[in-house]
């Protein structure tokens, strides 16, 4: 049979985006691959040279509208190294609580996407179910759904709202018991397993040469989680540990293992929650007035040309880092340079070379257990 090319998107469902998947085919096994991104390129690292410090923190939240809340802090980690900025102790624990409730916020996202496409619609309904406590404890902080603003430089917005440590610390115990849910329905599903196991592999020395992070590379056994290697924010003054995966094959993870590496990623976003809130200084039941130094520092608003700063952040889909240069529109108020390196960007050229060899049907599969988000690839 003559080999030939076929188009997957840009808006086949299987993208979790709008990105095109060329694919090779002989009958129904893949032979080649070409990914193609581009298609919502916003220019966001051109725009920040026009932007002062704190008019850059909305963009960041929408690089990935769904991990919103880390990318900002990835951004601001690089501001404040810029700035020399000191952060309140009690800021960085809101810090660490707001972006482990979204990374819940986000895993549930794709796991709840993944399940259509491996054929579970009930999987979608579950998660949409419980994303939605972890979007309701985020919006009382931000005070928007998806696109908070909240992180500032030097701090955060505003102190967490009286009772909130109560709420957040009943939505985080239901939500553990429902992960045991998750795992009764799916560990046992043969469908799951049959679509799942064996299925894209992803070889651990490889993924590591080509730059990929995050819960993909932990699904393959490598122990590395920019919170616990580099630690920043409070992440060393908490009880929690990487959540890292033990391939049962030779050739690396599949997707089966990037599934079950997220699952324990979840319980440990939890504990580490619940640590985070009752050590937190000041009291979980104290409510901070805005601008008190509890929860934001007085921070410079000028960088002086030559000056840079670094930050090397876990987000949900692995390192973000931004590199910032001071100097820009000849005062230092905004950026000369900012850079951002998208863990997805490196990801998904790589993730479309592990279909080679598999069918067509498993494409899907394989694309969607890497959980990619085309937001922050473009930018």
């Amino acid at each position: 049979m003559a080999q030939m090319w076929i188009t997957m998107g840009p808006q086949h469902p299987m993208t979790h985006g709008l990105w095109t998947l060329r694919v090779k085919v002989d009958g129904e096994t893949v032979v080649d691959t070409e990914a193609e991104l581009g298609y919502i390129h916003r220019g966001v690292e051109k725009i920040a040279e026009s932007r002062d410090f704190t008019q850059i923190t909305p963009y960041c939240d929408r690089l990935c509208y769904v991990s919103a809340m880390t990318w900002a802090n990835s951004y601001i980690y690089a501001a404040e190294d810029l700035l020399e900025v000191e952060v309140p102790e009690r800021a960085e624990y809101i810090r660490l609580i707001s972006a482990e409730c979204q990374r819940l916020a986000s895993h549930l996202m794709w796991l709840g996407a993944y399940g259509p496409d491996i054929g579970s619609l009930t999987l979608m309904t579950w998660c949409m179910r419980d994303r939605e406590m972890f979007l309701d404890l985020l919006q009382e902080l931000g005070g928007s759904r998806m696109h908070y603003n909240y992180p500032r430089i030097g701090g955060v917005k505003r102190d967490i709202p009286v009772g909130f440590a109560d709420r957040l610390v009943a939505k985080v115990k239901l939500f553990e018991r429902r992960i045991e849910e998750y795992e009764m329905m799916l560990d046992e599903s043969t469908i799951w397993l049959v679509r799942l196991q064996g299925v894209g592999y992803a070889n651990a020395e490889d993924m590591v040469n080509a730059g990929v992070s995050g819960p993909n590379i932990r699904a393959a056994g490598v122990n590395y989680d920019a919170r616990w290697a580099h630690p920043y924010s409070v992440y060393d003054q908490v009880d929690w540990e990487p959540a890292v995966e033990k391939p049962t094959s030779v050739k690396g993870a599949d997707c089966y293992d990037r599934y079950r590496v997220r699952m324990e990623e979840m319980r440990q976003s939890c504990r580490m929650i619940l640590d985070a809130i009752e050590k937190i200084p000041g009291g979980k039941n104290t409510n901070y007035s805005n601008g008190d130094e509890m929860i934001l520092a007085k921070a410079p608003t000028r960088a002086p040309e030559g000056a840079t700063g670094f930050s090397n952040y876990e987000c949900t889909r692995g390192a973000s880092k931004f590199y910032i240069q001071g100097g820009g529109d000849g005062r230092g108020k905004n950026p000369y340079r900012l850079s951002i390196r998208s863990p997805m960007f490196i990801t998904i050229p790589y993730v479309a070379k592990t279909m080679i060899g598999y069918k067509v049907a498993d494409i899907p599969a394989i694309m969607g257990s890497f959980d990619p988000c085309i937001g922050e690839t473009d930018r």
